[in-house]
């Protein structure tokens, strides 16, 4: 499958390869990081190479999925964007996890919206959800800029989680 690669003024949405991975094993063994990820936990480096490896073939399975992302300025691979929806999920979740040295400056919500454009104009995608933490304040701020509206709150692998859902007309009028 090939793996389309999108850019962004400041970033480069591309598939993942091997050099990615000690940046990625520092982003999930990161607690900060990984605190309203998944079951809330940081993953060991083993770990990590499964998720990893997870995040790689859901896009053979589904056809789409996460992508590395790289900071065009230095070249580093700094957390991954994009599209995630494993079995009884509640919907086709576009989500974003950045390595913490590259919080606050406005990366997740550029490579997300450039993912979702992509998604919307090229895969015949008419929906969206993220499902994030009621805690996790700078996510929500991230939905609400890409356009998210607030649905409702659901319990997601034992916690509870706010679903934010955008329709692909919603998305092309902001």
């Amino acid at each position: 499958m090939l793996i389309p690669q999108l850019s962004t003024p400041r970033l480069i949405l591309r598939p993942f390869n091997q050099q990615d991975f000690d940046a990625y094993a520092d982003m999930c063994g990161d607690s900060e990081v990984m605190r309203y990820i998944g079951y809330g936990q940081p993953l060991s480096r083993e770990e990590s190479w499964r998720n990893l490896a997870m995040m790689v073939g859901h896009w053979q399975l589904r056809g789409y999925g996460m992508w590395a992302v790289e900071e065009k300025s230095s070249g580093e691979m700094i957390g991954r964007i994009g599209y995630w929806q494993p079995e009884n999920w509640p919907g086709l979740e576009i989500g974003w996890s950045l390595r913490r040295q590259f919080w606050g400056l406005g990366y997740a919500t550029e490579g997300a919206k450039a993912a979702m454009a992509y998604g919307f104009e090229n895969w015949g995608i008419t929906q969206l959800i993220s499902l994030i933490r009621p805690e996790n304040q700078a996510s929500r701020r991230v939905a609400e800029k890409l356009g998210e509206k607030l649905q409702s709150s659901i319990t997601l692998l034992g916690a509870e989680a706010l679903l934010y859902r955008i329709n692909k007309e919603d998305f092309h009028q902001m």
